[in-house]
């Protein structure tokens, strides 16, 4: 559900986790695994697939199992005849694995359609862009001092070194928990990261209230619909952008899904997996899966199975363990609910204190956290297939507009954001964890070869993430099975990395 975009905020990167007994994962005869499972068809399970499928050759059978729509939080909904994203609209330049993605699958970047953003705080618009760049900067100086630099300064260490994490990974390294991956990034310091509050974070690297009041918790609200206590790591995820370096694909994020598990000869199994069960036959388990469609029942037996959709109680999986010893721990946290509501009508402007709709210039509008304030953005939005002559929108005409709020509106909210509308199409989102800095990470290894993907999104959520969890689960999986212990968990990579080139 990704936000709209504010002069050096938003969007991406990530973290990985995982726990498990290394040894107990060895299997007894050195044989390839010939059958893998895969739960969830989103872009965490898919990359999944394409990535056990480059590691473990084209000889074994890779099934995925969705009991929804491929693409799971990467959706489309339609509106007069024309598809727009009601999930993970946006994708960060630095997201190298979904960059190859789109690169091997023959997709295209969709267009870049320009337009402002403002932040307003229920009475009046207190932050906004314009045309000019030098004046905003001005202006943010003039309101919060170097508050803004500051924070530039913090986003850019921190991503330059969770960059490394790609070096690692091409390189085949694998790490079995989110905290020896942070570590071998960023040391303590981004394991301390994961546990005190975003604000108290700021504060300490010398950035105003004011601006974490009307810039930074903004960016918080779209983007995970929570507030500035949420973990100094996830706000980093969530400010690691720069003013113009988002995109998306032409026709639609969930293309990469879909082209994904074609790229990986993967079999898609449209059934709801209700019970996964351990089956011993020497040092490592089986798993033998159940599970139903529309049409049938039915149950498979696997080598390795990796679970690419929330487990917590909230979300309700379907997803059953039965005949583990000891039984398997309610996985920690919850999932929040994020509603997008996507609106055919005419913006109401004079809310934001623009009486005449022809005077107002933003595309897109932030909220700071007041109570008065039922949302927590609304965005003209482009369809994603986007022709050459297309243009926005302008606030006079009927337009397409989303909006994020934590509760479906109601009817007198609607009428007070828009002044007529046509339709209005409502997607209720298990969108992300509710974040606390209290939370424990869940574990990856479950159980030996079998691995739980979705872990990752209590340190951070976005679509690069779940690309960076597939490619250590894949890589985990590989060397696990084939008892490459040295490929695990090694200390001081970058100096390992530069003494084998």
């Amino acid at each position: 559900m990704d936000g709209p975009l504010l002069p050096l905020l938003i969007v991406v990167l990530s973290a990985w986790c995982v726990v498990g007994d290394p040894a107990a994962s060895d299997h007894v005869d050195g044989a390839p695994p010939s059958k893998i499972a895969v739960v969830g068809a989103g872009i965490g399970g898919s990359a999944t697939a394409h990535f056990l499928r480059q590691h473990f050759g084209p000889e074994v059978q890779v099934d995925v199992f969705e009991k929804g729509e491929v693409g799971g939080r990467l959706a489309t909904v339609t509106v007069n005849h024309n598809d727009y994203e009601s999930g993970g609209s946006i994708i960060h330049s630095l997201n190298l694995h979904m960059q190859e993605f789109v690169k091997q699958l023959g997709l295209k970047y969709r267009r870049s359609v320009a337009g402002k953003t403002a932040v307003f705080n229920g009475e009046e618009v207190i932050l906004e862009e314009t045309d000019w760049y030098l004046l905003d900067m001005f202006r943010l100086w003039w309101r919060y001092g170097i508050s803004f630099i500051r924070l530039q300064m913090w986003v850019e260490e921190i991503m330059e070194k969770f960059m490394r994490i790609y070096k690692y990974q091409a390189h085949g390294y694998a790490f079995s928990s989110v905290e020896e991956l942070l570590d071998s990034l960023g040391g303590s310091g981004f394991i301390n990261m994961t546990r005190r509050p975003l604000s108290v974070s700021l504060l300490e690297l010398g950035v105003s209230q004011r601006f974490i009041d009307e810039v930074i918790e903004p960016v918080m609200r779209v983007n995970y619909g929570q507030n500035v206590s949420i973990p100094a790591f996830v706000g980093a995820v969530s400010l690691a952008g720069a003013q113009n370096n988002l995109w998306a694909v032409e026709g639609g994020n969930k293309l990469v899904c879909s082209g994904l598990l074609k790229m990986a000869n993967a079999n898609l199994l449209q059934a709801q997996v209700s019970t996964i069960s351990p089956v011993y036959s020497g040092e490592a388990p089986q798993y033998q899966l159940s599970f139903s469609s529309a049409s049938e029942t039915g149950s498979e037996l696997y080598d390795i199975v990796v679970l690419a959709t929330p487990l917590q109680a909230s979300v309700r999986s379907g997803v059953q363990f039965q005949g583990f010893t000891p039984p398997f721990d309610e996985l920690p946290g919850n999932y929040h609910s994020t509603v997008a509501t996507i609106v055919h009508g005419y913006l109401n402007t004079s809310f934001f204190g623009f009486p005449d709709p022809r005077l107002f210039p933003f595309a897109s509008v932030l909220t700071t956290e007041t109570l008065d304030v039922f949302f927590n953005s609304v965005a003209s939005v482009c369809p994603v297939n986007i022709s050459t002559g297309f243009r926005r929108k302008q606030p006079q005409e009927a337009g397409v507009y989303k909006v994020f709020s934590s509760q479906p509106l109601e009817k007198a909210q609607l009428k007070t954001l828009f002044r007529s509308y046509y339709s209005v199409q409502v997607t209720e989102w298990q969108a992300y964890p509710c974040y606390g800095s209290s939370q424990g990470l869940p574990p990856v290894e479950l159980h030996p070869n079998l691995y739980y993907l979705n872990g990752i999104e209590l340190a951070g959520s976005a679509m690069e993430m779940s690309s960076v969890a597939a490619k250590n689960i894949a890589l985990l999986a590989y060397h696990r099975w084939n008892r490459q212990t040295d490929m695990v968990d090694q200390k001081d990579l970058m100096h390992k990395i530069k003494t084998e080139l």
